[in-house]
């Protein structure tokens, strides 16, 4: 059986971390509402960082497949001059994405505020 101390602890160490990346991600990148999201997407790269089968059963029209399980190896395909529009379901990768590409000199990062699972503008859904 688990004490409460170590459950408390266990609690409170998480709330930290989870404190400490929303702040980074909070200097690494601008978060968008969908409308500005759609606004901007036609001078970014727009990133699609969930896994393929996840973007082939339906993205945001425009975006680019770069799970971010791959993104360590493949960020050099982004190109630094233009702004990077990153999402994922929710937020939790985008916001680990961002970090990283500050990381790595990247300028102009923007997350979807919502994620996919609450975008409201054009979609490419595969038959499959």
């Amino acid at each position: 059986m688990v004490s409460w101390g170590i459950l408390i602890s266990l609690l409170l160490g998480w709330l930290i971390y989870d404190l400490i990346q929303n702040y980074r991600a909070r200097n690494a990148a601008t978060y968008l509402s969908n409308e500005d999201f759609r606004a901007g997407m036609r001078k970014a790269q727009v990133i699609d960082l969930r896994e393929k089968n996840n973007f082939k059963a339906g993205h945001i029209l425009g975006a680019r497949n770069m799970p971010y399980s791959t993104i360590r190896n493949f960020y050099g395909q982004l190109r630094t001059d233009l702004p990077v529009y990153l999402y994922d379901q929710g937020k939790a990768m985008s916001k680990r994405a961002a970090i990283f590409l500050k990381k790595k000199g990247y300028k102009e990062i923007y997350l979807l505020k919502t994620g996919y699972q609450n975008w409201d503008g054009k979609e490419k859904k595969s038959d499959f």
